[in-house]
């Protein structure tokens, strides 16, 4: 459900190699432009979703899953998409304001591959824009956002100048990682000086998913972000994992959306699997795979429902649980209802949509 542009990188998986020369800005812009009309979300998205009890007065929710949308975010190809081309600050808050939502935690959704092939001059200027942009709302609406802070990793250097400029001056909560890179996963020995930097601030990573190189429109007719954004997610898990990323980086705290993709239901085959067949296991993972599964925060975009809801709390308490909402692709009001739906206390939804997210989130508590 959350992609900028929905199938937009299908053509472009053929050759995700890693061999293609990268975009020039302006062969991006027009590449995003091109594959932009690929978009299959319907414009009445929002207007058809259920709509949830009535919010109380009292409750302050915090929107860990909240995207927006820059003017060159718009301008290279988003309008296409009629849910980003009718995304403004103003409607943002009226969303908000509409479900008693007191902070959003802005951040990007899934980029097209081109956005990682760009040059790396390109690339900053991309970045520093859209970051720029978030912190510029931050400063337009008082306390009603925080900023998850994009990196696009692929230009190492470039990415650790990000890091620096978003936490020293743009104030970022955090930063916004890809679950998938074309043919690269956080895990691989590349981004290791990325993670190093992060782990030295102490740094909240939130990650979202998109669609791997592999396998965008492998299933003719099926939306890539039915499956397969579920699934790079829990690849992406295991590849910070098995790489020994999460033993080495132990002061990053790791937010993942969608609760966890499909952890939650493989976490005890992943486990028993990979203790027969992971020669290094025990050095990555001495407490079992399971005990870093439960050192994660996981928010509920689209995933509040009875049966993920029940998967994930069998995984970790409540307490590591975050409201999200993936708005606009998926309205406020669908993930409450969600949550009401899911045979959880009011003292547990409390939990998720008001107090769980203060624990990594020092902007919140004041």
């Amino acid at each position: 459900m959350s992609r900028f542009f929905a199938n937009a990188t299908h053509d472009a998986a053929s050759t995700a190699c890693g061999c293609c020369a990268p975009l020039s800005r302006r062969s991006f812009l027009g590449a995003a432009a091109s594959v932009a009309g690929a978009a299959s979300l319907p414009a009445t998205a929002l207007a058809q979703a259920p709509a949830a009890a009535p919010v109380p007065a009292s409750r302050e929710r915090i929107d860990t899953h909240f995207h927006y949308y820059p003017p060159i975010i718009q301008k290279s190809g988003g309008l296409a998409n009629p849910l980003i081309a009718a995304w403004s600050p103003a409607k943002a808050l009226e969303e908000m304001d509409r479900n008693g939502v007191k902070t959003g935690i802005l951040s990007m959704a899934s980029a097209p591959l081109d956005w990682f092939r760009m040059e790396p001059e390109a690339s900053r200027k991309f970045v520093r824009e859209i970051n720029d942009y978030g912190a510029n709302m931050m400063r337009e609406a008082p306390g009603r956002y925080g900023l998850f802070a994009f990196l696009s990793m692929v230009d190492v250097e470039g990415t650790l100048k990000e890091i620096e400029y978003a936490f020293d001056v743009l104030k970022a909560d955090g930063v916004g990682l890809s679950t998938s890179y074309v043919d690269k996963y956080p895990g691989d020995p590349k981004f290791a000086p990325i993670f190093e930097e992060l782990n030295r601030r102490k740094a909240v990573v939130y990650f979202h998913p998109t669609t791997a190189a592999c396998c965008s429109g492998i299933l003719p007719g099926i939306g890539d972000s039915w499956i397969e954004v579920p699934h790079d997610t829990s690849r992406a898990v295991l590849s910070l994992l098995f790489s020994g990323s999460l033993r080495k980086f132990r002061d990053i705290t790791f937010l993942w959306s969608h609760g966890g993709g499909t952890i939650p239901m493989l976490a005890n085959r992943i486990d028993w699997l990979s203790n027969i067949q992971v020669r290094n296991r025990k050095e990555v993972a001495p407490d079992g795979v399971e005990a870093e599964f439960k050192r994660f925060y996981y928010d509920t975009a689209n995933a509040g429902y009875a049966g993920p809801m029940a998967a994930l709390l069998k995984l970790v308490p409540v307490s590591q649980v975050v409201f999200g909402t993936d708005y606009p692709y998926v309205s406020t009001e669908a993930n409450m209802k969600a949550l009401r739906t899911a045979g959880l206390s009011d003292e547990q939804i409390r939990a998720i949509e008001t107090q769980n997210a203060k624990q990594f989130l020092p902007r919140l508590r004041g």
